[in-house]
């Protein structure tokens, strides 16, 4: 019996289907007895599935019991009287089992810290390395459940049983093992034994299944795991179970078998927040987890880069009201949310005066900026393709901005005067189709705040769509400024700029002025697949700006 089970363990490998439910609990094929302890919980806990209606009561219990029970368990073996510790690193499915005295020999001679045997006489039991093992071990046993186990199945599945069935000790048919574990993990243990035999759960309550999941965890069955994570998935997401998937504990989250869960959170909370001023209020709320998944986005819709760094220090302030706390999360945290390569340089000037930062790593993030907006072209391209497969990291990746970034070249002397250039993707311009407009970010000269628009509008005669752009002043009042300006654009096959229009205008506040058909062709000639003036998909515009004397 024992070789036909070892041989039916070896088949139960990771992502097999074999379905041992006949077996579970029988006596006739099994070679153990699993004996389980239920001892009582702390006061005032429940299970975390128990009288929860939803995914927000589960958390609300689970909070509650995390706050008095470590994660950690004792083992017993009667017989030999060995002590194990639940708590061992993340593993996958995979052990096939195997009792060689080798293998079990390595195990015992683990370091205690990292889940190994306790090597006390027969008979004398370790001291109790902290409280929580300690109270498990007072606690009176409530009750106890007997159930007949296949020791090749469950080490095939769980790196935790193979170790436990692979102590170094002669095996025989007779052993009892003993767990001993809280009232409020029974259900889900009972769940998960039986999910090791037959690779399906028949619950399906997202409640239950979180207790499954975190069982799982525990007891290293990376499949029940994978499972779990799966029909969670296709639960509908809400924003409460999505910042509950990503404030599982951290030995979940780290699993393979969890990520396409808490990518699917992720993706669900950035979709869900990604207009992040008419969310303001709830987004201020969310907890570190849930800022860092919205503003991971590449889709997030901000007027520019500036603002995320405003609404950044915004959240840090009033979740972090402690200076040394509130630097050390923005520092560790948030600064790699900020694309500190596309703000504006008037506030790169703010961030290295800004005492929420360490002054060294403001330094660094906005000497990073300044090399970035300062690189060729191509050079740019190639540090955005270089960071486009690395999802963590994506500082030079430009975001779907409501004003697009701007790069500006400042002079004082002989007269004021700025040169600004501003890059729109073909796809950007095709939006713009058939009354669209887009804005530049703002950029400074004498003092006054200017910006470029480019729109799609009717000609002159409104005979057809062309491309239009203008330059706007942002003061409103009594202000008069007069400035002379022309357009340029970028034309093959040279590719140099080629002047476009130009004219001089006295602003006062709030009025723009420019050209309505830039290139004096019609909208469709301009979009072309063969239009001269897309090099590599860009449309590249600059805007020379001088104050009259």
């Amino acid at each position: 019996m024992n070789s036909e089970l070892l041989r039916a363990g070896r088949r139960a490998t990771p992502g097999s289907d074999s379905d041992f439910a006949f077996a579970f609990n029988d006596s006739n094929f099994s070679d153990r007895v699993l004996r389980i302890e239920i001892v009582a919980d702390v006061p005032e806990s429940k299970s975390d599935a128990e009288g929860c209606s939803s995914i927000a009561d589960w958390a609300r219990n689970r909070k509650r019991r995390r706050e008095d029970i470590k994660k950690e368990d004792d083992v017993l073996m009667h017989r030999e009287e060995q002590i194990l510790n639940c708590n061992m690193p993340d593993t996958e499915d995979g052990v096939a089992y195997e009792n060689e005295d080798e293998e079990a020999v390595a195990m015992i001679d683990e370091s205690p810290s990292r889940g190994g045997v306790n090597k006390n006489p027969p008979g004398v039991e370790a001291a109790h390395s902290n409280d929580s093992s300690w109270k498990m071990d007072c606690t009176t046993v409530l009750r106890v459940k007997t159930i007949h186990i296949s020791s090749p199945i469950l080490a095939a599945k769980s790196p935790f049983f193979y170790k436990l069935f692979s102590n170094g000790m002669r095996e025989s048919e007779q052993r009892h093992v003993t767990l001993r574990i809280y009232a409020s993990e029974e259900a889900a243990l009972m769940d998960l034994l039986n999910f090791m035999y037959s690779n399906t759960l028949s619950t399906t309550m997202p409640s239950a299944l979180l207790d499954v999941l975190m069982a799982a965890d525990k007891y290293e069955v990376a499949s029940g795991m994978r499972y779990c994570s799966r029909l969670l998935r296709n639960l509908p997401m809400t924003c409460e179970s999505a910042l509950l998937y990503l404030d599982l504990p951290s030995t979940v989250l780290m699993a393979e078998a969890v990520q396409p869960l808490t990518d699917a959170a992720k993706q669900f909370l950035a979709v869900r927040y990604k207009d992040v001023i008419k969310f303001q209020e709830e987004v201020l709320n969310l907890p570190l987890a849930g800022i860092e998944a919205v503003l991971s986005s590449d889709d997030l819709q901000v007027a520019s880069e500036d603002a995320v760094y405003d609404f950044v220090l915004k959240w840090a302030r009033a979740h972090y009201p402690k200076p040394e706390e509130r630097r050390e999360v923005l520092g560790t945290r948030l600064v790699r949310l900020i694309r500190f390569p596309f703000m504006t340089c008037r506030k790169l000037r703010k961030v290295l005066t800004c005492s929420d930062f360490d002054p060294e790593l403001a330094s660094k993030v906005v000497l990073d900026a300044l090399f970035f907006k300062a690189e060729a072209p191509y050079r740019q391209r190639s540090l955005v393709a270089a960071e486009e497969v690395n999802a963590s990291c994506r500082r030079f990746v430009e975001r779907a901005y409501k004003y697009r970034p701007v790069k500006v070249v400042e002079f004082q002397h002989p007269r004021q005067q700025c040169v600004v250039y501003l890059d729109l993707k073909r796809e950007d311009c095709a939006h713009l189709f058939p009354a669209g407009r887009v804005y530049s970010q703002a950029f400074h000269l004498g003092g006054q705040g200017f910006f470029l628009s480019a729109h799609c509008n009717m000609d002159q005669q409104s005979s057809f769509h062309c491309f239009g752009l203008f330059l706007g002043m942002q003061e409103k009042g009594s202000v008069s400024f007069a400035v002379d300006y022309e357009f340029s654009a970028r034309s093959k096959p040279s590719e140099e700029y080629v002047s476009k229009y130009k004219g001089n205008y006295t602003f006062t506040g709030g009025k723009a002025v420019g050209y309505r058909n830039l290139f004096s062709v019609p909208w469709t000639t301009f979009m072309a697949d063969d239009s001269i003036y897309f090099i590599n998909g860009i449309l590249h515009l600059r805007a020379e700006l001088t104050i009259k004397q």
